[in-house]
């Protein structure tokens, strides 16, 4: 029997998030008035009994969650602003090194590397070499963005979920990769924009998300990295039955 952990996203928004600034739309009025309909910038956490993996860094403010737990490390999908801010705070604190793993991006983000303060910054992760983390086997898998970006599948003794977020479509060796590993319990895909005439350029709507959800064909999918187009969108549609958006604080175990 395999260790309790809980899955929970902090953040399902884009970069943008929810309500955008200025915005009078439906869904950002509603933001504005209810934190409940609030989406912040993108990342995740997976708890075990006694730490916390942290899956991007994209809360201004990353100590609430970190500072209850011994054992805790920081797995980057990628290093553009909205996944990374929370560290630049979180690096002039005191105490333990706080392990951060991440693809191979020689630039970064800012100074990061030069000053990485209390962050132990390993080396790159290379795709599909799977590393282990408080009991959990992870493989990393590349995506499709406009710079160096991985998504990983987590799989503990019972439960396979793939974290796939930023990419627009997947590449044929990580579609291929992931449909060899058996069916995943869950999917959490980027899927930032509403059905769009034209692909967009480094996320995906709901036409392309929807695509790999029928070619991986897993037991859920979750969508995230939402965009408020996409939400107001949602108002007037349905998902398919086993796809459903991810919320802030919404959680499940492994």
């Amino acid at each position: 029997m395999s260790p309790l952990f809980t899955f929970r996203f902090l953040g399902t928004g884009d970069a943008r998030q929810v309500p955008v600034f200025d915005c009078d739309c439906d869904v950002c009025h509603r933001a504005q008035l209810e934190s409940r309909w609030q989406r912040h910038s993108c990342c995740a956490a997976l708890y075990s009994p006694k730490g916390i993996l942290l899956i991007d860094a994209g809360l201004p403010s990353l100590a609430p969650w970190l500072s209850m737990y011994t054992q805790r490390c920081i797995l980057l999908t990628h290093y553009h602003m909205d996944h990374v801010q929370g560290l630049f705070p979180l690096r002039w604190g005191v105490g333990k090194p706080i392990p951060v793993y991440g693809p191979p991006d020689l630039a970064g983000c800012d100074d990061l590397f030069k000053h990485p303060g209390m962050l132990d910054f390993k080396p790159p992760l290379m795709a599909f070499q799977p590393l282990h983390l408080h009991r959990l086997r992870i493989t990393p898998v590349p995506l499709n963005h406009s710079r160096p970006t991985l998504g990983y599948l987590i799989e503990t003794s019972e439960c396979r979920i793939a974290y796939l977020t930023d990419t627009v479509g997947l590449p044929d060796e990580t579609l291929q990769f992931l449909e060899q590993q058996g069916t995943l319990d869950r999917l959490i895909i980027d899927c930032t924009e509403p059905p769009a005439a034209v692909m967009p350029r480094n996320h995906n709507d709901l036409t392309s998300a929807l695509h790999i959800h029928v070619r991986l064909r897993p037991q859920e999918t979750y969508l995230t990295h939402i965009g408020h187009a996409l939400d107001v969108y949602l108002q007037t549609h349905v998902l398919p039955q086993g796809v459903q958006v991810a919320r802030d604080g919404m959680s499940f175990t492994l």
